[in-house]
């Protein structure tokens, strides 16, 4: 689920800290991958946005080096959201949660970035945010910020904005009305049909499409379906961009249904939503969630009107091709359940290695690209219970 200070589902804020601090060790272990392998390391392109996206970032970096987050740019509530028509700029929140996430940079840094004030004027801004803001002022562009930033924050890979400009997601309902802005279409409580960002079309940036014609592997989630993974797939070109290299795509689903986007969506449900957008044969392989999730968590939720994500995809011929990796993937804070269900970083991009990315390197370290479709379909059950749907 799309993070939001605002969300009553999102629980308290994890220690600044803390999190810092583990955002440091995690590029310490990522040193200490690269140098283990002479293999080149996988180029991996992630589409998403919100918390869910950060979480994944924060695990691969592990593992690759060469990681292009390509994150939506549509907020229009919040810090983010203000920032937006105040200054006519896209929305800085999930570019900032992703720039922290991948940086290198001193734990302190990082902790003031994310910083978010609780009084006075800058009420519920986070300093991140006003940061990117006045760097695009001074440079003068907001994609140019951008850039400034993953220098600055020596990230490890890339993050690039979906596009440059301030744009409007509009959710078609079943009703037939419409709702614009992301806020407003959480709000609106009604079936959501199809999304279109505006104005449109939106322009692939060169950057983008350099990203995607090199990568080797392609992910998309964790994260709100309708706000943040789907935005993305709607850039001009991009969706034949990524067919044509051939390379798997996987969708990492979410573990809990999401009021105002999901209510009691399945798997399947997010899988037939995505593929109304990008076509039917979407995704390759779908990393879904299937570990118990705590009482007192089902409560917390359910109250709010979401419950887990049902993994159903095999009661339909539709997705036989679909290679499925189940898991238990909810985070945990220390020996306590976590106060929200989220991906846990380090589990999740373990099993990316392990199902995707080795093999990625060995091919790589033979001097050939592999096929990764093919690959996909080769071995019908590992450790972390993959099987591919017959």
């Amino acid at each position: 689920m799309k993070g939001r200070s605002e969300n009553p589902l999102s629980g308290p804020r994890p220690d600044a800290h803390r999190a810092a601090a583990a955002d440091a060790a995690d590029a310490a272990s990522a040193t200490d991958a690269a140098s283990a392998t002479d293999a080149p390391r996988p180029r991996i392109v992630a589409f998403g946005g919100g918390t869910g996206m950060a979480a994944l970032l924060r695990g691969l970096k592990t593992y690759s080096d060469r990681i292009t987050a390509v994150v939506t740019v549509t907020d229009n509530g919040g810090s983010s959201g203000r920032l937006r028509n105040d200054f006519d700029i896209a929305a800085p929140g999930d570019i900032r949660n992703c720039l922290v996430a991948l940086a290198d940079v001193d734990p302190l840094i990082a902790t003031v970035f994310q910083y978010r004030f609780h009084e006075a004027e800058f009420k519920d801004h986070c300093f991140g945010n006003l940061f990117i803001t006045v760097l695009a002022r001074v440079v003068g562009d907001f994609e140019e910020s951008i850039k400034e930033l993953n220098r600055l924050l020596r990230v490890r890979g890339r993050v690039i904005p979906a596009c440059n400009g301030k744009v409007s997601l509009v959710a078609h309902h079943a009703d037939g009305t419409k709702s614009t802005g992301e806020v407003q279409i959480t709000r609106s409580q009604k079936p959501i049909e199809r999304i279109e960002l505006r104005p449109g079309p939106v322009a692939m940036s060169p950057e983008i499409l350099q990203s995607v014609s090199e990568a080797d592997l392609f992910l998309f989630g964790p994260g709100s379906l309708y706000t943040s993974v789907i935005p993305n797939l709607l850039i001009e070109g991009l969706v034949d961009a990524i067919k044509r290299t051939g390379k798997p795509r996987v969708y990492v689903g979410n573990i809990m249904t999401q009021p105002g986007e999901t209510p009691g969506y399945r798997l399947s449900d997010h899988l037939k939503a995505l593929r109304a957008h990008v076509g039917n044969d979407f995704p390759d392989a779908v990393i879904a969630h299937s570990g118990p999730v705590p009482e007192d968590l089902l409560r917390r939720y359910g109250e709010q009107g979401a419950e887990p994500v049902l993994q159903d995809l095999g009661e339909s011929g539709d997705y036989r091709n679909v290679r499925v990796i189940e898991g238990d993937f909810l985070a945990e804070e220390g020996d306590q359940p976590s106060s929200s269900a989220r991906h846990d970083s380090a589990v999740l991009a373990r099993v990316i290695h392990e199902e995707f990315l080795l093999a990625l390197e060995a091919a790589g370290s033979r001097g050939r690209a592999p096929d990764g479709r093919r690959h996909l379909q080769e071995d019908p059950r590992h450790a972390h219970g993959t099987r591919a749907l017959r």
